[in-house]
């Protein structure tokens, strides 16, 4: 399964969302996605997962964004950054099976693909932060 594939094609699930701002049908969106991007079933699969659960918890996520983005409101961000740090933002918060530092390195090349200039940089200063802080609520948690 390559993840990667499956994040790439949630992303841009997740941006033509946010773009539209109409409601859609993200099986039918990955689908059309993955096709173009000849992703196999099994990453397909993740990437459902991956726009599923970055929806079904997209007010937390963007309150996490918004808390750890200095001086920046969701809306002033470039959209392709905005929709990287959700995806990461949801396997950070909610996917214990993925280590935070990996979703951070994927959310950076997703970033430096698809994103502008700055993009990468701008998108690992918040997540970075994120990760911290949610290793720190993990750590005071199994204490």
């Amino acid at each position: 399964m390559s993840r990667r594939l499956a994040r790439e094609t949630a992303l841009q699930v997740l941006f033509q969302r946010d773009l539209t701002k109409e409601p859609m049908n993200t099986a039918e969106e990955v689908q059309r996605w993955a096709e173009e991007f000849v992703v196999p079933e099994p990453s397909r699969n993740f990437a459902q997962e991956l726009v599923d659960g970055t929806i079904a918890h997209q007010d937390e996520i963007d309150q996490t964004i918004s808390s750890f983005a200095q001086d920046w409101t969701l809306n002033r961000m470039a959209k392709v950054d905005r929709n990287v740090m959700r995806l990461a933002a949801y396997e950070i918060l909610y996917r214990s099976d993925i280590p935070g530092r990996v979703s951070l390195n994927e959310a950076i090349e997703l970033a430096k693909r698809f994103g502008g200039e700055e993009s990468a940089k701008f998108v690992n200063g918040i997540l970075d932060r994120i990760v911290d802080n949610a290793m720190k609520v993990e750590q005071k948690g199994s204490d």
